[in-house]
């Protein structure tokens, strides 16, 4: 566990270095799959249904906290907070004073029975942009559920692009994520959350599991915006019904809020109308939610790129542009 207090200029010299050691159990999976361990030895085997729980192996309990403030010469960060196996790095982006902190997963996925906590506080006049290093990967679980949770806060004048990688689900894999947003009528947000339903280049097709991904936003204190997908054992099977998702395997939830939101909502409609994959433009409560769908998740990937693009340039750039670690 590392905490650091410290108020540093982007663009400094970088956070001192830090090591962690980090170790987890996995079991073979029916199949003989695993996720590159052998089965451990303390393994209990559950009486009631007579196979072993993922209460029984080591589970992840992470988290991750950056507090930004701006100043005269550009963005500061104030507190930084890290628990493996959660990482956080800020890698030099020349010439920009906009930049972008980089979120680490250095247990290589989530599986059932982990707890991950990311916080993310952008205080008056601060601009940053937050992604992840890598695609995340939810691992199929035994019996109990993944939690991730997300707090983002963005105070008056304050800028926040929340931009991460994918979420890829494995088939049988269980997991709940909570994005909680805290905004200041001065602030601006752009938020972004997207979800993989298998591994398309093995042909995975997910046909049980639950999935719970869900959205609350407050505007001073009050709730202007809630909404929850909800995906579980008895549903995978119909996805493919035109009601639900119409074979769609990628989909993705883009929010932003901030000044002039007719204009950019125009902007937008704009945009979608010429992407090659499923894309509608809504406003609600005073935000712009843009939803996406795709068969494939190239064409999704390919159709994010172009919105984060030409959005951001409509925007001013700052902090909302496509990440770097995108294109690494």
């Amino acid at each position: 566990m590392i905490h650091v207090r410290k108020m540093l200029q982007l663009g400094d010299s970088p956070l001192p270095r830090t090591h962690h050691s980090y170790s987890r159990d996995a079991i073979c999976l029916a199949g003989g799959s695993s996720c590159g361990a052998s089965e451990p030895s303390n393994l209990a085997v559950n009486g009631d249904a007579g196979r072993p729980s993922d209460k029984d192996l080591q589970r992840s309990n992470g988290s991750g906290r950056i507090v930004v403030s701006g100043s005269e010469k550009g963005t500061r960060i104030m507190e930084v907070f890290q628990q493996s196996p959660i990482r956080i790095l800020f890698p030099r982006i020349g010439g920009s004073r906009a930049e972008e902190a980089v979120l680490i997963n250095t247990a290589g996925g989530i599986a059932g029975g982990d707890r991950l906590k990311i916080s993310v506080t952008a205080l008056e006049s601060a601009s940053i942009a937050v992604t992840s290093q890598a695609a995340e990967r939810v691992y199929r679980a035994l019996d109990q559920p993944a939690h991730i949770s997300t707090k983002l806060q963005a105070c008056d004048t304050a800028k926040l692009a929340w931009l991460p990688q994918e979420t890829i689900v494995f088939n049988q894999a269980r997991f709940t994520r909570e994005t909680e947003i805290e905004l200041s009528s001065g602030a601006e947000l752009l938020a972004l959350e997207w979800l993989v339903l298998g591994r398309v280049a093995h042909g995975e097709a997910i046909v049980a599991g639950h999935i719970s991904d869900s959205w609350r936003l407050r505007k001073d204190g009050r709730l202007i915006w809630a909404d929850t997908l909800r995906i579980h054992d008895e549903i995978f099977p119909h996805l493919h019904r035109k009601a639900l998702l119409s074979d769609s395997r990628a989909v993705a939830t883009l929010i932003y809020f901030g000044p002039c939101l007719e204009k950019s909502l125009e902007f937008l409609r704009n945009i979608a109308s010429s992407l090659d994959c499923h894309c509608a433009v809504s406003s609600v409560a005073g935000l712009i939610v843009v939803r996406f769908a795709a068969n494939q998740f190239s064409e999704l990937r390919r159709a994010m790129r172009v919105v984060i693009k030409q959005f951001g340039h409509e925007l001013g750039g700052g902090p909302f542009r496509v990440p770097k670690m995108w294109t690494c």
